[in-house]
Order: C-alpha cells, then structure tokens, then sequence
C-alpha cells in the first residue's frame, strides 16, 4: 500500500491483513514499513492483529519515544519464509516510499504475485487533482523501484463521508486512471456506504470499519 499522507494506507493495510487471514489458510503477515508518521502506525494494532494469528513485523523503536527509523532484519525473512500472503504498510509520500527500495532486489523475484497499490484519498490537498495523484504516482514508482499496478478509491472525509463524496473523489481518480493506464481496482469505505454508490462502485466496493482514530476525533465522540 502506497499513496500520499493521510490516503489511509494504514487501515486499508490492517483491513486487507483481517479479512485475509479469514481467506487462507496459510501463514498471514503485516510489515509497517511506515518509518516517516510516527502517530498512524499499523503497528499500534500489533496486539489485535497478532490475537487474530496476523504476524506483525515493524521498525525499530516504533511504538516507543524513540522515533530513529531503522529497518530489522526480520523483514528480509517475509521473502524467504512460507508466507501465503503478505501486506506492506508503506509510509505517505515518495519520502515513505524510499523504504521500499533496499527490498526492490527481492520483490523482483515475486513480482508476478505483488500488487502495489495506490491508495488515494481525492480530498487530501496533494491528492485532489489527476495531475497530484500522476505526479506523485510517478515519483513513487521512482523511489521504490515498483511501479503502482492499481488504485484505490479511499475518498473520505472522517466520520462525516458519505456515498456522494465517494462517488465524486471517483471522478478524480478515474482521470488519473485513464491518463496512466492504470486500473482502479477498489473503491474503500464503511459498509453501510455500499447501497447508495453506482452499480460499477459497488462492483468494486472493499468495506472496512476504521480501527485508528485521531485522539481529536475520540474525543469529539466522547
């Protein structure tokens, strides 16, 4: 998972590790390669995904006071264990995307079986227009060395999106879509969502519950 800050790569990330792990049978694994946010990391789910037999692999010294990034060892063992299937949370930006590079040699031998997506939320300042989302869709292929096979419709605006803010974020990344070639493969939102999109939206239509909130926004609720 890829895309600009705040695109919501992480709860995709947590999301697509759940509902795979009710998919196969094999071993399932979460790498948080999101070395540039400290605040919104998939790793702060560690205990829920590892209750739910989700093997989660993180940077050195995320989930504590210390925000050096350092990338473990470990993470080269996703290529060379018996993993079935394997998410990595990549961090906002072609700065995040940096990360991905030093496993650019091994990614190579499974490419055929990667996807990388790019996760887009239309009403992100540096992803409201096809021209951002091209341009940041070419600089993350650069930085990474894997360029985007798809994008994700993830348009939202908190607790406060519904279907028609899909549906118009939809408008901006079916622009950059055809520009580049490149297929929208999902659009994402809560489930009660679904009803009110376009048959071709619900086609498409990936549903998930956050997990992550802003303490701003827990608050609020409270």
């Amino acid at each position: 998972m890829v895309g600009n800050y705040g695109s919501g790569k992480t709860e995709l990330s947590i999301a697509l590790a759940r509902k795979m792990r009710k998919s196969v049978s094999g071993r399932v694994a979460l790498v948080d390669l999101d070395i540039v946010n400290p605040y919104f990391r998939s790793a702060e789910q560690k205990q829920l995904l590892e209750q739910e037999g989700i093997e989660v692999f993180m940077p050195s010294f995320a989930m504590s006071t210390v925000d050096i990034p350092a990338l473990p060892a470990q993470i080269y063992g996703v290529f060379q264990q018996d993993f079935e299937r394997v998410i990595f949370d990549v961090g906002g930006d072609d700065t995040g995307a940096t990360a991905l590079g030093p496993y650019a040699p091994h990614f190579a031998r499974v490419r055929e079986q990667t996807q990388v997506l790019y996760v887009v939320n239309a009403f992100r300042p540096f992803s409201d227009s096809a021209d951002k989302i091209e341009d940041l869709y070419r600089l993350i292929g650069e930085k990474s060395r894997l360029i985007p096979d798809g994008f994700i419709n993830n348009g939202n605006l908190q607790e406060h999106t519904v279907a028609a803010d899909l549906v118009e974020a939809h408008q901006v990344v079916d622009e950059a879509s055809r520009r580049l070639a490149v297929p929208i493969v999902a659009v994402s939102g809560k489930p009660s969502l679904k009803e009110e999109l376009p048959r071709d939206m619900q086609a498409i239509f990936f549903p998930f519950d956050p997990v992550m909130k802003p303490e701003w926004l827990v608050n609020i609720d409270e």
